[in-house]
């Protein structure tokens, strides 16, 4: 379906964003089995291993394996490296290093898409802190993830965010994207940028939500294996993400992890965006990043 004037946006039924849901917790139960394996003297080839039993497990198929050839279930991104980073056998954690883990499943035909970052041991604080405003500015793009509103009240919302936690650098080469039978569809979801601009959201709309940012410059290069994008400075980075559908009772992230759905004393607003619609089931009617 198509919307008049935002003729690429992909518009989802009900039972089809259930459907959706259904991959997503794909993505958000490999994810969390991921985030226990982190460990000191785990390879990031190991945890691809584990992601590819879990996702086929379920009866789903990784999304990026063979993604334009894209070799392997899961991105890896160790420190420096922003995004898309390959697994390697090679590649084996040491103690402080953060580590993010992007992973997507397809399900029955529909796609999920979800990211996390997380630290390897005890971390520096200046790195748990980025962590930390990473997550809180994904947060408050999902928040705006609303029918009526536009498209660039999310960007502006994650950017507003970021500039307040501190002086990182925000991405902007790579972004989010809609989401749906493809992984990567319309719109592009920028992580900056004006207020009130771009296409209206409307109810059965989903997009991927997700920020980059690093503790020096935003400014990154792609290695020579055409897919690692690291920080040209050196510095750390952190990247978020959740597929984030857009309904009448507001956003319904549908890759929410159960520790997400759960959680309530420290972030009851996460709690409202991640619950309100996770008992739904479908017969209930109920340049991207990756």
């Amino acid at each position: 379906m198509r919307l008049r004037k935002e003729p690429g946006i992909q518009v989802k039924s009900p039972e089809q964003i259930a459907r959706m849901y259904a991959a997503g917790q794909v993505v958000a139960r490999t994810l969390s089995v991921l985030e226990e394996a982190v460990r000191p003297g785990i390879s990031t080839a190991e945890l691809d291993a584990i992601a590819e039993r879990e996702i086929r497990g379920a009866g789903a198929v990784p999304s990026f394996l063979d993604y334009f050839g894209y070799p392997a279930s899961i991105c890896t991104s160790v420190n420096e490296q922003v995004v898309h980073g390959i697994p390697h056998a090679d590649q084996v954690l040491r103690p402080g290093d953060v580590i993010s883990i992007d992973c997507g499943a397809i399900l029955d035909g529909w796609h999920g898409d979800s990211a996390l970052s997380v630290g390897v041991g005890e971390i520096d604080p200046a790195d748990q802190a980025m962590l930390e405003a990473c997550e809180a500015s994904m947060w408050a793009g999902i928040a705006q993830a609303v029918d009526g509103h536009r498209l660039g009240d999310i960007s502006h919302a994650v950017e507003k965010s970021v500039r307040a936690a501190g002086n990182y650098g925000l991405i902007r080469e790579y972004t989010g994207h809609g989401i749906g039978t493809e992984m990567h569809m319309d719109p592009v979801v920028r992580n900056y940028g004006p207020p009130g601009q771009g296409p209206r959201l409307r109810t059965g709309m989903a997009l991927a939500i997700e920020p980059m940012i690093t503790r020096g410059e935003r400014h990154v290069a792609e290695l020579d294996d055409g897919w690692t994008v690291i920080t040209t400075d050196g510095s750390r980075a952190a990247h978020f993400e959740h597929t984030v559908a857009i309904t009448p009772e507001g956003p319904w992230v549908l890759t929410a992890r159960e520790a997400e759905k759960t959680e309530q004393t420290a972030h009851p607003e996460r709690l409202r965006l991640t619950r309100q619609r996770s008992a739904l089931s479908v017969a209930d009617g109920g340049h991207d990043a990756g």
